[in-house]
């Protein structure tokens, strides 16, 4: 069983930056892929960025490519979302999640943490 925990949102005015952090126990930490996903208010919860056990390979949806960056510190147990150029349309709650393979749906996660709110002013 994986405990995956959140923290780093906050109030940002757009243009500025966050970090996110994701620290994972219960489990081999490096055994596992990792996605970062978000949910607004209304709307579904969708797909912002993951990345492969050994952080070799990162994924990302088109409406952060390029603002947005993953990583992950094995040792630590942590994965990280560095955000960049944050726009009003950033704005949710975001969540970490663990699975064994690559996947962007959420419904093949097994692993979540409680979500970490970011909101952006415009």
């Amino acid at each position: 069983q994986v405990q995956l925990v959140e923290s780093g949102g906050g109030l940002v005015q757009a243009g500025g930056s966050l970090r996110l952090s994701c620290a994972a126990s219960g489990g081999t930490f490096s055994a596992y892929f990792m996605g970062w996903f978000r949910q607004a208010p209304g709307k579904e919860r969708e797909f912002v960025a993951g990345i492969s056990w050994s952080g070799g390979g990162t994924y990302y949806a088109d409406s952060v490519k390029g603002r947005f960056t993953i990583s992950r510190d094995n040792p630590k147990n942590t994965v990280y979302l560095q955000m960049n150029s944050l726009k009003a349309e950033d704005t949710a709650v975001y969540y970490c999640a663990a699975r064994r393979t690559r996947a962007y749906n959420p419904h093949e996660y097994d692993y979540w943490g409680q979500g970490t709110q970011v909101t952006v002013s415009s």
